[in-house]
């Protein structure tokens, strides 16, 4: 069973080196979402459990103009995605610092996102302090 209410899941290029070092800043040894691990659903509320970061990297044109910044809550699952679109202007043209920084910053944003459609959606889901550990847990890591 998930017990981290964040999740983080990449569309790379099969063979895409960028993919690769992108899946590093994530999954590597110094990657976000083993500190993201840390954060339970339990202590947000009940209604969601899940809220999955969709990165798309190098998502070709037709794919930018259908993907959605935030998908619709599912309720069965208890989950919801949110979309951050990865790319030589945002992300592989800067330091190694740069890169982790717009990643928190990006997802930090996100979270003000599904602030909103909690609230839009009157769900138990305490966004406020999610964010709030969100930055606690991120700044205290060394990235």
């Amino acid at each position: 069973m998930i017990n981290n209410i964040l999740g983080c899941f990449a569309s790379t290029t099969i063979g895409d080196d960028q993919g690769a070092v992108f899946r590093s800043y994530v999954w590597g040894e110094k990657g976000i979402n083993e500190t993201l691990s840390k954060l339970k659903h339990k202590d947000y509320g009940k209604d969601i459990v899940r809220v999955l970061f969709q990165f798309y990297v190098n998502p070709n044109p037709y794919l930018i103009e259908n993907i959605s910044e935030i998908e619709e809550y599912r309720k069965k699952e208890k989950a919801i995605g949110m979309s951050l679109i990865i790319n030589e202007e945002n992300f592989f043209s800067k330091s190694e610092n740069e890169r982790f920084e717009f990643l928190i910053n990006s997802m930090y944003d996100k979270l003000d996102v599904l602030d909103v459609v909690v609230k839009r959606k009157k769900l138990d889901t305490n966004v406020e302090l999610l964010k709030k550990d969100f930055l606690m847990i991120l700044e205290s890591e060394e990235h």
